[in-house]
């Protein structure tokens, strides 16, 4: 089984900065895609940013140039550093990847979600 864990969520004033982790951990083969997505309350969910295996990050424009997506594969951990934080930047993060894992004597290609984690910006 695999499972993937957020942390580092919280409560900041605009123009602060938070930094997500998502830790992957299981019957793990292989890390390929990651991102990290959000959902406001209200709203449908929309990828923030992402980043295949072997290529270069990917972000949406709203928030180009203040977050940044980085990956350790040797710990299985993406991060998500998170600039100039504004109210509109309010939401539940969730990690996403796309995961090989070992299910039995098989290896399995799967999408998996980790459980989400708040993070509010505001005065």
């Amino acid at each position: 089984q695999v499972q993937l864990v957020e942390s580092g969520g919280g409560s900041v004033q605009p123009g602060g900065s938070l930094r997500l982790s998502c830790t992957a951990s299981g019957s793990i083969i292989s890390v390929n895609a990651v991102g990290w997505y959000r959902q406001a309350p209200g709203k449908q969910r929309e990828s923030v940013a992402a980043m295949n295996s072997g290529g270069g990050p990917a972000y949406a424009d709203s928030v180009k140039g203040r977050f940044t997506i980085s990956r350790d594969n040797a710990e299985n951990t993406v991060d998500l550093q998170m600039n100039s934080l504004n109210t509109e930047d309010t939401a539940v993060y969730s990690c996403g990847a796309i995961v090989v894992g070992r299910e039995g004597g098989d290896a399995r290609t799967r999408w998996y979600w980790g459980q989400g984690t708040q993070v509010t910006v505001a005065p």
